[in-house]
């Protein structure tokens, strides 16, 4: 069965600089967009245009630098909005203009004051009124996840009948378990008319530790575009992670579908990312976190020695990460001590390895971690030493 293509849609420039603190410029959203573009992905989301001049510049410039991606620009269902954002992608070789609304009951009665049928006339006259500055025009039913299902149903149809190409089903505040919101994509793909004329995307927020569960979901149900951030970065808890979801479909070939990522690039796009918002993931980030591929258990230690696979599904390499890592602790074995001293030039045998590794247990008890200089101070203190020396 050949793969199906699932497009990458890249928010890190938008909703991923939503983070407080986290403001980028214009030259620094430079730099992220052309690695982002040699990183693969299909859509650069780069910006609120009118939200300021800061990033209606950032949209501008983006939209000339990119050679692959399509540039996309978001907007409230507001007509100053949609222009002001057809404004910043002038220069854009595939620009797209990304609008919507809530319609969710909650959106719908305290956010904008209104009711279910003017909230469909809207959204269908922002998509009309985007239709006509680009040809590609994404429509986002903002907090869907909490929209009941018959009514979200209707509103694509508007967005669709208006000349939508993307249907953006966004689960805003996180709220879906991932089997409600891979059912939400498979009511959409059997109810909605004319559903074969638009690309049905997702857009997950982390709340509740689902984002990346949601999408994977929602990809097996029926959606082609995934919208993600770099490392997760986002609103409150974030979005779903770009690695993470490249990564499971890469791992799970069975499911059958493809990405245009080149992994090797996630690890260094990660750091960058970092680097310039001045926020790290955690070290237990999936992929690209510190630890994601460092070992301390003994019982791990030993098997990832002698191969590789019996801990790692994943090759560090695939996703840019030189090697593994073993650490040393208390809670390290004899392997993992004997791997470390033959790199630091000591060939221990048997005998030698458990005299040292006395040593070095008293030695790792009063540490967090022990680190390759240490290695020395170990073997040299021990008793054994000498013979060490000599071999």
């Amino acid at each position: 069965m050949s793969h199906q293509k699932v497009e990458i849609f890249d928010t890190s420039l938008r909703d991923g600089e939503q983070v407080p603190g986290c403001k980028l410029n214009t030259e620094q959203k430079l730099i992220l967009a052309r690695k982002l573009d040699e990183l693969g992905v299909d859509v650069i989301e780069a910006g609120f245009p009118v939200s300021s001049p800061g990033d209606f510049q950032s949209v501008v410039e983006i939209s000339k630098l990119m050679k692959n991606a399509k540039v996309c620009g978001l907007s409230r269902a507001v007509e100053n909005d949609i222009k002001v954002a057809a404004e910043a992608l002038t220069y854009a070789k595939k620009p797209r203009i990304h609008t919507g609304i809530g319609t969710s009951d909650s959106h719908i009665k305290y956010k904008f004051k209104s009711n279910r049928e003017e909230i469909i006339e809207r959204a269908y006259a922002a998509v009309k009124y985007a239709k006509s500055f680009v040809e590609d025009v994404e429509f986002y039913a903002e907090d869907a996840g909490r929209t009941d299902n018959e009514y979200l149903a209707k509103v694509c149809e508007a967005a669709i009948k208006a000349g939508a190409t993307v249907l953006n089903i966004p689960d805003t505040t996180g709220y879906c378990l991932p089997q409600e919101y891979g059912a939400k994509i498979k009511y959409l793909k059997e109810h909605v008319k004319d559903i074969d004329k638009a690309i049905i995307s997702c857009h997950c927020h982390n709340d509740l530790g689902l984002a990346t569960a949601n999408s994977i979901e929602a990809i097996i149900n029926g959606a082609r575009q995934v919208e993600c951030t770099i490392n997760g970065i986002g609103e409150r808890a974030g979005n779903t992670a770009l690695e993470e979801v490249v990564m499971i479909l890469k791992q799970h070939p069975y499911l059958n579908f493809d990405t245009n990522i080149n992994t090797k690039h996630l690890f260094e796009i990660s750091q960058l990312i970092s680097k310039h918002m001045g926020i790290s993931p955690q070290p237990n980030k999936a992929i690209v976190g510190a630890n994601a591929f460092a070992h301390s258990s003994g019982i791990h230690q030993d098997g990832v020695i002698k191969r590789r696979d019996t801990y790692e599904i994943m090759d560090p390499a695939d996703v840019g990460v030189t090697e593994s890592a073993i650490v040393l602790t208390a809670r390290s074995g004899r392997a993992a001590l004997a791997y470390k001293a033959k790199n630091a030039g000591y060939d221990l045998t048997k005998l030698q390895l458990d005299e040292v590794y006395l040593n070095f247990l008293h030695f790792a008890d009063k540490c967090k971690e022990v680190n390759d200089n240490d290695i020395h101070q170990i073997i040299e203190t021990s008793k054994i030493y000498r013979e060490i020396k000599s071999a």
